[in-house]
């Protein structure tokens, strides 16, 4: 698995090298993470700050379609070669910068050194243009994925309720407190049914963690809730008109959920 020790993950990492980059992952997918992740760039845009989205979910991209955007140039292009990276650059709804990728590409499924090495040249190239990068991971514990959550200062985990989504949060937890010493995350808990459900799941996750997990660290492995983001049917209609919620329903109580977790993390 991928560590901190990693040469090129380290130089991502450089706190001198400009904006900060946050992760956006969850342990499962379906939990929401890419609607969280635009919608939270879009907060952070409205907050004045300059933000950058780039789809780092190299297999199974999707946030072209949350956007509703349908780009001729793509991060694949970049990585190959094919074409120089403003080019793939593209202004979204809702005042930030995408960088997407490609879906159903194979050839993306797995680490390799120069994945990593061109990884790398990309995110150190965007760093100097922009106040903070999200990166859209993909779901899970795969090496890619690990290897691109590596690359950032931060790291928010997206859960919600659901047992298996609870139980994939520990495991995602878990491994980056162990691979890359990571001994402070973020969570977001979504889909929430009934106010406080998000400090609920987010002192049992601590709990099971302060039992299992911390005991073998050098210091206790930290959950910090972001926020939490109610069950809301302006969601549903959202996505399915592909539009960001903060657009389409801004009084909506999801929105509102989603702009104050940018504010907590922009203070």
């Amino acid at each position: 698995m991928t560590t901190v020790a990693d040469p090129a993950a380290a130089a991502a990492r450089r706190p001198s090298a400009g904006a900060r980059l946050l992760a956006v992952t969850s342990g499962k997918g379906g939990v929401g993470k890419t609607f969280v992740c635009a919608n939270v760039a879009a907060a952070l845009a409205r907050r004045g700050e300059r933000v950058l989205v780039l789809d780092a979910d190299l297999g199974l991209a999707n946030l072209d379609v949350v956007l509703n955007l349908a780009p001729q140039v793509t991060l694949h292009h970049v990585l190959e070669g094919r074409r120089p990276l403003d080019d793939a650059l593209v202004h979204a709804p809702g005042g930030f910068t995408v960088l997407l990728a490609g879906s159903g590409l194979v050839e993306y499924s797995r680490l390799t050194a120069d994945l990593r090495e061109r990884l790398v040249d990309v995110v150190q190239a965007l760093r100097p243009r922009f106040d903070r990068i999200l990166l859209d991971t993909g779901a899970g514990i795969s090496d890619v994925v690990l290897f691109t959550i590596s690359l950032a200062d931060d790291v928010l985990l997206v859960a919600n309720p659901e047992p298996t989504s609870l139980t994939d949060a520990y495991a995602t937890a878990k491994v980056l407190a162990a691979t890359q010493q990571r001994r402070h995350l973020h969570l977001l808990v979504n889909q929430t049914a009934q106010a406080g459900d998000g400090a609920r799941v987010c002192a049992q996750l601590q709990r099971v963690i302060a039992r299992y997990v911390s005991p073998s660290l050098d210091r206790p492995l930290t959950l910090d809730l972001l926020g939490e983001v109610p069950d809301d049917p302006s969601v549903r209609d959202a996505v399915l008109k592909r539009e960001l919620l903060l657009e389409l329903f801004p009084g909506s109580p999801a929105a509102r959920a989603l702009a104050a977790a940018a504010a907590k993390m922009a203070r």
